[in-house]
């Protein structure tokens, strides 16, 4: 070739080179793809923010990503429209995305059945259509060559797996069925995934395990919390070597514990709360350097509580409450210098807290209510010694004794304190001011007197006080009144996790369950004491609070208009106290107002209308004679009532009764006596009435 035809050859090359380039740059996403994604979109109730269905180019969509490494067409390789908002049904359509590595429409509003077609996808890699609300079975034969993480949870769906999952689809890690309506055995196909290393199920109704799931070599998570499990926990949990979180709590497993975790070697969760265990905790179990969190409360557990700190260096949290166990709390304990959550509350233990507590720098979280403990003093002067110590929970034990008044005692990271149901005597101490951080105070049902504190408004973080059930007297301090969490700050405060269930018994006996201690609505309890004087009108400040209970004291006086100002109240309840005046009509302002009670006062005068005040019952009103109106009584409109600072007083009464008897009396005689009515014979034989005065009065001159 000569040397001016090659060079035109170059030419040539190098514009078709530059205009495949440039094609290459205006290439849209794959013509099937953008027909898929419409199809999808045109099952949808809800449009999809920016999504342009005029567009050719899905690629630039919302949640959309294509693979450009392929030189024809753009193809559509992963879809996110996680937390979209997006309602209707899912569309077999989406199956038409063949490159589809990623799929996530989690945490939307879709409902209806699973798409057959969209478990025969073979690219798939990832399928998330968690927390919506689909319905129906698992379609019958799946087929993702390529899955690897699969989440269905929370949502409605039953129904026995494919047998053949494990074969169709090899390479699953991650499977999440929990929250659904599955229910009998656990699918034994599940044993057959070799590969699969987290395996949750929590939420179901199932009832058995196969024996295959304990053959899975590489299982690292299996969670099988609340579900209907039943009988022995088999021995082939031991098998699962590679374990590393076994939840299986609030299920009716029966028996003792198997005593296997010494081959449990990389387990750091063991949850078995909430079942129906008795006998010893395992040897294995209790020398287990691997745990970092045990929570066995709530089971039927027995025995003294052995736990071999020196081995166990890694326990971080450990929650025994609510079981049998006895003997006193061990001394060994103090060694878990690890330990920051520790609950060993509702046992039958006896003593004192241990000296040697003090060495324990990061606990953080310490519940021992109900341990039948003694000497509150020293547990104070003891536990002041943990640093960190935020959450401090004692109540049901120290019976009788007095609260110790020692100002010395510092408690500054303490968030959480409840010395409750203990029937302490004496006054609130004033050591309580150094724990300035304090945001919940539960010192109910004691026998705690004297006036409540001034200086209450100085805890700039408090948002609920219990001090019910106690014998305080005197008035209510203004300082209560001005807590600035319960004014102006945001009521979801920060803190660490419990890490554990916290229980509060109620009057009565019932218990109430929150799963963290600042889920506790914002409270003021006061009831059941002896304090005096008025409601402070300062209360209606109290913004953020949700209940205010004064009910079963003293107090005097009118009902605070300004209490409206309480605009997130709840619950409000100032029954069996020396009440009097009119409910004010600004209450009915009050639209969360789910319980209220003035009952057994002196008020009178019309019950407010409208608002929640048409839902109380008539048990909020009864015990005043003088309230009327709403849909309990008419009051009368005949007359208009005259108030006076005492009772009211009305003009139609007896008394204008007598009067207007005695006016009648008096009109009648003296018309009888003038001769009006009937002629009468004058006192002389001549003369008149004047005639008779006359000689009256000259009778009395003569005579004077």
């Amino acid at each position: 070739m000569s040397f001016p035809n090659f060079y035109l050859v170059v030419i040539l090359l190098v514009f078709r080179y530059h205009s495949w380039i440039l094609r290459s740059q205006e290439l849209t996403c794959n013509l099937n793809d953008l027909i898929a994604l419409n199809g999808f979109s045109s099952c949808l109730e809800s449009d999809i923010l920016g999504w342009n269905n005029s567009t050719s180019d899905c690629c630039t969509w919302t949640g959309v990503t294509c693979d450009n490494s392929i030189a024809l067409s753009k193809r559509v390789v992963s879809l996110e429209l996680g937390s979209k908002k997006l309602s209707g049904t899912i569309c077999d359509s989406l199956a038409g995305l063949h490159q589809l590595r990623i799929l996530n429409l989690s945490h939307n509003l879709l409902r209806g059945s699973l798409p057959t077609k969209l478990f025969r996808m073979q690219n798939l890699e990832v399928l998330d259509i968690s927390d919506n609300s689909l319905v129906g079975r698992i379609p019958e034969e799946i087929h993702l060559s390529s899955i690897r993480y699969v989440n269905i949870s929370k949502n409605s769906i039953f129904g026995p797996m494919d047998e053949n999952l494990c074969k169709t689809s090899p390479h699953i890690q991650y499977l999440d069925l929990s929250v659904n309506n599955f229910f009998g055995e656990v699918s034994p196909a599940l044993g057959n995934c070799a590969s699969l290393q987290y395996l949750i199920l929590k939420g179901n109704n199932f009832r058995s395990l196969p024996k295959g799931i304990f053959r899975l070599p590489n299982l690292r998570v299996l969670h099988l919390q609340n579900n209907s499990f039943s009988g022995p926990l088999s021995y082939g949990i031991g098998d699962l070597s590679n374990l590393v979180e076994l939840d299986i709590s609030s299920n009716s497993f029966t028996g003792v514990l198997p005593d296997v975790f010494g081959n449990l070697g990389k387990l750091q969760l063991f949850s078995a709360s909430s079942n129906n265990f008795i006998g010893f905790l395992p040897i294995s179990m209790l020398n287990s350097p691997s745990l970092t969190k045990l929570d066995l409360h709530n089971n039927t557990l027995n025995g003294p509580i052995n736990l071999n700190c020196s081995a166990m260096t890694h326990l971080n949290s450990l929650h025994l409450g609510s079981n049998n166990f006895h003997g006193s709390i061990p001394h060994s304990m103090s060694s878990c210098k690890s330990l920051s959550m520790l609950n060993l509350g509702h046992n039958n233990l006896r003593g004192q807290v241990p000296y040697n507590f003090k060495n324990l720098q990061a606990l953080s979280v310490l519940a021992l209510s109900r341990t039948n403990l003694v000497n509150l003093s020293s547990t104070l002067k003891i536990l002041q010694y943990c640093k960190n110590l935020t959450v401090l929970i004692l109540s049901e034990n120290f019976r009788e004794e007095q609260i110790p008044s020692d100002v010395n005692l510092q408690f500054g990271s303490l968030k959480v304190l409840s010395i409750a149901y203990c029937e302490l005597r004496g006054s609130i101490p004033l050591w309580l001011l150094g724990c300035n951080r304090l945001q919940f105070l539960d010192l109910s049902r004691n026998q705690l007197s004297g006036a409540i504190p001034s200086w209450f408004n100085m805890f700039k973080y408090l948002f609920y006080v219990d001090l019910s059930n106690n014998s305080f007297t005197g008035g209510i301090p203004k300082g209560l009144t001005e807590l600035q969490a319960l004014i102006d700050m945001n009521i979801s405060l920060e803190g660490p996790p419990v890490g554990f269930p916290l229980f509060r018994t109620g009057i009565g006996g019932a218990t109430f369950l929150y799963k963290n201690i600042w889920s506790f609505p914002p409270t003021l309890d006061l009831s059941y004491n002896m304090l005096s004087g008025p409601i402070l009108p300062t209360f209606g400040n109290l913004v953020r609070l949700h209940v205010l209970n004064l009910n079963e004291n003293h107090l005097s006086g009118s009902i605070p208009e300004s209490l409206s100002g309480m605009r997130n109240l709840e619950i409000l309840d100032l029954s069996n106290n020396k009440l009097s005046g009119k409910i004010p009509n600004s209450l009915v302002q009050l639209s969360f107002l789910s319980k209220f009670s003035v009952a057994y006062n002196e008020l009178y005068g019309e019950i407010p209308v409208g608002g929640q005040f048409m839902t109380f019952p008539y048990s909020s009103f009864e015990g005043n004679d003088g309230l009327c109106g709403g849909i309990y009584s008419q009051c009368p409109h005949e007359h208009t009532p005259i108030e006076s600072p005492g009772e009211p007083m009305t003009v139609v009464g007896s008394q204008f009764g007598y009067g207007v008897a005695t006016g009648f009396v008096l009109t009648i005689t003296i018309c009888f006596v003038s001769g009006w009515i009937l002629p009468r014979e004058a006192p002389f034989e001549q003369g008149s009435i004047q005639d008779t005065l006359l000689a009256a009065r000259g009778k009395s001159s003569h005579h004077g």
